[in-house]
């Protein structure tokens, strides 16, 4: 199977294979009766440029040939394609590469990111043993936290009661001095 290349009036390049193509009506040839001879182009007042290829195959050879003006010869299409699929090869061999490079990338950032949450849950897991370790303590120094809470309570009351004791001592002085002046 060979592919032939083909460029329309706009320059657009297409594609085929031999199998595809057909070969264009010949400007002589109006044997086809929907086809006035009017409607067909005239060959003197088309002028075809270099880009345009031929439909036609050439059936000695089996592969297709540029517009006899062009003067391109089909070994030199044949380099011309064999030339194309080369670097298109190279292009998509790049972007195969370029998308194989991503994943690789893509790869050792989740490693990284993996290795970053296994220390994360390290340092949590430490963290955890160590608030595990102080809520022990705390209740096992509770009752003497308690003793301390009652203490200072017994202190207060002390306290209150050394103010009372004060203002009770002040009264009583001040008595005494009135009945030593009389």
């Amino acid at each position: 199977m060979m592919m032939i290349m083909m460029a329309d009036e706009e320059k657009n390049i297409s594609a085929a294979t031999e199998e595809e193509v057909k070969p264009a009506p010949d400007a002589a040839d109006t044997t086809d009766t929907n086809v006035s001879p009017q409607a067909l182009p005239n060959q003197e007042d088309h002028q075809p440029s270099m880009d345009t290829v031929s439909t036609a195959t050439n059936s000695s050879v089996g592969a297709a040939t540029l517009d006899s003006t062009a003067g391109t010869q089909p070994e030199e299409l044949r380099g011309l394609c064999r030339d194309m699929f080369e670097k298109m090869t190279l292009y998509l061999n790049g972007e195969l590469s370029v998308v194989c490079d991503d994943y690789r990338l893509l790869e050792s950032m989740n490693k990284v990111s993996a290795a970053k949450y296994a220390e994360m849950r390290g340092v949590a897991a430490g963290v955890s043993k160590a608030m595990i370790d102080l809520n022990e303590k705390y209740a096992s120094l509770q009752p003497y936290l308690d003793q301390i809470d009652q203490i200072e309570d017994s202190v207060a009351s002390l306290e209150q009661a050394a103010y009372r004791l004060d203002a009770y001592s002040k009264r009583l002085e001040a008595k005494f001095k009135q009945l030593e002046k009389r």
